[in-house]
């Protein structure tokens, strides 16, 4: 993990939003299209993780993004062309616009300056979606990803944050994927190459020993 104080820098509250990706009831909640990766992102507290980060955003004044993975009732406009895509066509839960898998799963808190952006396709949260030109509108040069899974949508979102320009920071226990063992490997030999990898603790350490400082009394 990087020094305090570099990892301090790099998420400046004006500069840095929260990514959390896919954390819907539909993926992480108890009625889960995918049981597996429900109970791991639970039972390994990744989730419990991602909602303190959220609340210490909100409290530190860092912008938080939902990114939440739909799907039409006709399937207008999503991928066919990879055996994931088909194969989340049959699944038994669907994440259909305006359903109650498509909302942002507790213990999570939506605030009101949150921002929510939804996609109908691909594998990323960022690439052909609104989340680029809302991260540059925002001033942000560091994006913060959590959420899951570490199997596809996690790596997707940290390669194109970084192609993008912006730098990457992974709470590594902040993000999940099935089976529990490959999280780890794919964070070491993947994610460290490209990304700044630190854990939940250290990222709330930053945010809020700033809300401490700018809550204190004047001396």
């Amino acid at each position: 993990m990087p020094p305090r104080n570099q990892l301090a820098e790099q998420l400046d509250p004006a500069t840095t939003v929260l990514l959390t990706v896919e954390c819907q009831q539909g993926v992480v909640g108890p009625g889960s299209a995918l049981p597996e990766l429900a109970e791991e992102a639970r039972s390994s507290g990744a989730l419990h993780r991602v909602a303190r980060l959220v609340a210490a955003a909100h409290a530190a004044g860092v912008q938080v993004l939902h990114a939440v993975a739909e799907r039409r009732p006709d399937g207008r406009g999503a991928n066919s062309n990879a055996r994931l895509f088909r194969a989340a066509g049959r699944l038994p839960v669907q994440q259909h616009c305006g359903t109650t898998a498509v909302r942002i799963a507790e213990p999570i808190e939506v605030a009101a300056e949150d921002l929510v952006v939804r996609r109908l396709h691909g594998l990323s949260p960022l690439a052909g979606t609104d989340v680029d030109a809302l991260l540059r509108n925002l001033g942000c040069r560091t994006l913060v990803v959590t959420g899951v899974s570490a199997n596809v949508a996690i790596p997707n979102a940290v390669f194109d944050a970084v192609n993008l320009g912006y730098t990457a920071v992974v709470p590594s226990d902040a993000i999940a994927g099935v089976p529990a063992d490959y999280t780890p490997l794919m964070v070491r030999n993947t994610l460290a190459l490209v990304a700044t990898v630190t854990d939940a603790d250290e990222v709330l350490g930053c945010w809020l020993g700033r809300t401490s400082r700018r809550a204190a009394p004047d001396d």
